[in-house]
């Protein structure tokens, strides 16, 4: 384990206080190590293990640059979201 330390808005923290106990947890912290290692792995099954690596893997071996490939991943990121 690592520490970490994260500037988050006060309206978040007293929403994760309020969810962390209907879900389960002791506390907010466990609740956002929770909700940050679900989107990581949401995130490694799509871009690392999935379709969209294949065409970048793909992509790359064609000679697409690493910058294109990365700016098209940032805008296909927001808009999925």
């Amino acid at each position: 384990m690592t520490s970490v330390t994260l500037r988050i808005p006060v309206d978040v923290v007293e929403s994760l206080k309020e969810i962390a106990p209907q879900r389960g947890f002791s506390g907010y912290q466990p609740l956002l190590k929770a909700y940050v290692s679900e989107g990581l792995r949401k995130d490694e099954a799509r871009y690392t293990f999935g379709a969209t690596a294949r065409l970048i893997a793909a992509l790359k071996k064609r000679g697409v640059p690493q910058e294109v490939l990365d700016e098209a991943v940032k805008d296909e990121a927001i808009s999925a979201a």
